[in-house]
C-alpha cells in the first residue's frame, strides 16, 4: 500500500482546464465519492478544482461546471440512476461522455483506445448520481 501511495504521489499532477462553474457547491459530494481506480487506472492529482483524472498517462479526465450546451443528438444511455450521452470527439481515439441532464454539468473524457467508455461510465455513475437531475434522456419510442 505504501508503494501504492509513493509510486502515485511522484506523478505530476495532470493539466486541466478549470470548468466555468468549478466551485459549484453541488461538485463537491460528486468529487469526494469519484473511485480511486477506473479498470485499473489509478486515479491521479489534477491542476483544477473540480477536476479529476485516471491513468498514467491520464486516459479518463472528468470535469464537474462545464458550460451548458444545447439540444444534442448524440446517442444516450442509461448507466444506474445516470443518462450519459456519448460523442467520438473528431479525428482522435477519445470519446465525450456527458451526464445528461446534471446541474452542474459534468463531461467525461475518454481515451477508449485504453478503456471502455462502458467500464468508465459503470465506475462514475454512483458518484455522478449525487449531482442532481433536472433532465432524462427521452424514452425510445415502442415499436
Amino acid at each position: 500500500m505504501l508503494a501504492l501511495l509513493g509510486t502515485s504521489a511522484c506523478a505530476a499532477p495532470v493539466s486541466v482546464e478549470a470548468p466555468v462553474s468549478a466551485a459549484d457547491a453541488a461538485c463537491s459530494p460528486v468529487m469526494l465519492a469519484l473511485p480511486q481506480e477506473i479498470d485499473s487506472l489509478g486515479k491521479r492529482v489534477t491542476t483544477s478544482q473540480s477536476t479529476a483524472a485516471w491513468g498514467d498517462p491520464a486516459a479518463v479526465v472528468l470535469s464537474c461546471g462545464t458550460p451548458e450546451r444545447g439540444p444534442s443528438s448524440d446517442p444516450c444511455t442509461t448507466v444506474g440512476d445516470v443518462d450519459w450521452t456519448a460523442k467520438q470527439d473528431e479525428g482522435e481515439e477519445r470519446w465525450t461522455l456527458t451526464a445528461y441532464g446534471r446541474v452542474p454539468r459534468i463531461e467525461v473524457s475518454i481515451d477508449t483506445s485504453r478503456v471502455s467508455s462502458a467500464a468508465v461510465a459503470a465506475a462514475l455513475s454512483p458518484a455522478v448520481a449525487l449531482s442532481p437531475a433536472q433532465k432524462y434522456c427521452a424514452a425510445p419510442a415502442a415499436g
